[in-house]
């Protein structure tokens, strides 16, 4: 599922410059977004896009249903500010979406770098991994559940980078909710596994924390999406270090 954002081929090194040198705090949804799938994570595939009859004629390129999210560094919530729109099922509806995004007070306001439409993930469990740089161990990932709820919830495992398969297995045990991941109350299991997988791209031995952890401050995919059949990052955020 992974998408070019519309654009070429960047190596991880190039996005973590491109935004150093744009003087960018972190990186955009695309950018981080880019720097996933160059480590092997599956992303949605997307283009970017700058106003409304671009959106629609985007839609030619993608399978619906359709996501839309603003593109602001202005804008650490897009949901909140109405930046976010799911479900689009045709390009007259992505057209519709983009003007009401523009006419939110929020949005009206802010620095503008485009719009992001992308394919929706298949339906799954709202998995969250992340990391962070640790003064004294160094880089460390998390693994979690609940997606947008994490906080609220408090179900995560840490563990110091570089994590291996049974460190990632072992966090996925330690959660108060694994029982979600193996079909509790009727749902249909997804796949542990693919959570391993992108565990060990990000946290592992030459995974992403440990390639450019000198770079990162803090990682946050969160949702990651798990299904039966994989998992696949729907939204990323990357804080660099300064």
């Amino acid at each position: 599922m992974e998408g070019d954002g519309g654009g070429g081929m960047t190596t991880p090194a190039e996005l973590i410059a491109q935004a150093r040198a744009a003087k960018r705090a972190a990186l955009d949804e695309l950018a981080g977004k880019r720097l996933l799938a160059g480590f092997g994570v599956s992303v949605p595939r997307s283009r970017v896009v700058q106003d409304a009859g671009a959106a629609a004629a985007a839609c030619r390129e993608l399978k619906p249903p359709l996501v839309l999210k603003i593109m602001s560094p202005d804008l650490l919530h897009k949901s909140d500010a109405g930046g976010v729109k799911v479900g689009l099922g045709s390009a007259a509806e992505v057209e519709d979406a983009v003007r009401a995004m523009m006419k939110q007070p929020a949005i009206e306001s802010a620095r503008i770098d485009g719009f992001l439409l992308e394919e929706m993930a298949p339906v799954g469990v709202e998995v969250v991994v992340g990391g962070l740089r640790d003064p004294q161990f160094g880089p460390l990932v998390m693994a979690g559940l609940g997606g947008v709820f994490v906080e609220v919830l408090a179900d995560v495992a840490f563990r110091i980078c570089p994590v291996t398969r049974l460190d990632a297995e072992e966090m996925l045990d330690e959660l108060k909710g694994a029982a979600l991941l193996r079909g509790a109350r009727g749902r249909r299991p997804v796949s542990r596994e693919a959570i391993v997988d992108v565990l060990l791209k990000v946290g592992g031995e030459s995974g992403l924390l440990m390639t450019h952890g000198a770079d990162i401050a803090e990682a946050d995919i969160n949702p990651l999406i798990v299904s039966e059949r994989g998992a696949v990052a729907v939204d990323a955020r990357f804080v660099l270090t300064q």
